[in-house]
């Protein structure tokens, strides 16, 4: 077992701290905006192979390589007219782009999973901090056990990898508390590969273009396994008045409390305001995330807005295991 160390994210002397563990080859979970990352050096393939193993991930299913930004993307991936415009308007920020990878590009395999392309992030916050001291990228997908409640702070994070990696840099909760958007730029559309932070009217509102949905039927990107997010107890969907042996994540008003009612509640968003429920959509299955809790129910959550990002990690949290 690794003794996991906590590193506050209280000034530079920190964030370079955590740049040189990563230099060493150091697996260390990083705070960002949407979800806490658990990051090695994306050139160093033991580091990279070690979030695998940590994690107990499939090889074949990509990460998200952290960036500073643009300059930096750009020794990586090839970076076209619209990809450019969607940098400068999201970067930094919760949006990914997956891009054509470069022949040269100084990241190691396992990042990619085989693929052609690399998926690229430039987050808000320290991170960018951190990418500059170490002066590369890093690999970062969220801090967690493979298919396990993304974390949300690094009090999630040890829930389930405390003794596996090698330090959490706590930064505070996360902001936006679901992950980020991704895309891959076609020319003249967006292709949706998995919702997000950022909305798809978002997006086409920022670059005048349509965003069409990816139907699945292939992993283009991280985050596209069915079965996702999901805690020790089955979770059903679209609940309005849940069982009595069912802990219950609402949306907007609660059933009346009676005898047949639920064990427990979490709210998302009492006002039914669907940014404050996506803030806290982890939080909750990760409440409800331990093994004497074998069925959670789920209001129902409009499919729109950030509903359409909230809906897909719920369904792959309920999806079959």
């Amino acid at each position: 077992m690794i003794e996991t160390r906590i590193i506050p994210l209280v000034d530079d002397a920190a964030e370079r701290q955590v740049a040189e563990r990563l230099s060493r080859g150091e697996l260390v979970a990083v705070p960002t905006e949407t979800v806490y990352g658990l990051a090695a050096d994306a050139a160093n393939g033991a580091a990279v192979a070690g979030i695998f193993e940590a994690k107990g991930r499939p090889r074949f299913n990509p990460l998200i390589a952290h960036v500073t930004g643009r300059d930096m993307a750009e020794r990586y991936a090839e970076v076209d007219p619209l990809a450019g415009r969607l940098i400068e308007r999201f970067w930094p920020g919760p949006l990914t782009l997956v891009l054509p990878l470069r022949g040269d590009a100084p990241l190691h395999p396992l990042v990619t999973a085989g693929l052609p392309t690399v998926a690229l992030r430039s987050a808000q916050g320290s991170l960018p901090r951190v990418l500059a001291h170490l002066g590369r990228a890093v690999a970062a997908p969220s801090a967690n056990r493979s298919g396990r409640v993304s974390p949300t702070t690094a009090a999630h994070v040890l829930r389930t990898l405390d003794g596996r990696i090698d330090a959490v840099a706590d930064g505070g909760a996360a902001t936006h508390g679901i992950e980020s958007t991704i895309v891959q730029p076609r020319g003249d559309h967006v292709m949706l590969l998995r919702p997000g932070a950022v909305t798809a009217s978002e997006i086409e509102a920022a670059i005048g273009l349509p965003v069409r949905r990816h139907d699945g039927s292939t992993i283009l990107a991280p985050g596209q396994m069915r079965s996702h997010y999901a805690p020790h107890g089955r979770v059903r969907l679209g609940v309005s008045q849940p069982d009595a042996d069912e802990h219950y994540i609402a949306f907007g008003p609660v059933p009346d409390a009676s005898p047949s009612g639920p064990r427990a509640v979490f709210q998302l968003s009492e006002r039914g305001d669907l940014r404050e429920a996506a803030s806290r959509l982890f939080e909750a299955l990760s409440t409800f995330d331990a093994p004497d809790i074998d069925r959670i129910a789920v209001a129902p959550i409009p499919m729109e807005g950030l509903g359409e990002a909230i809906n897909d990690r719920l369904a792959r949290a309920a999806a079959d295991r």
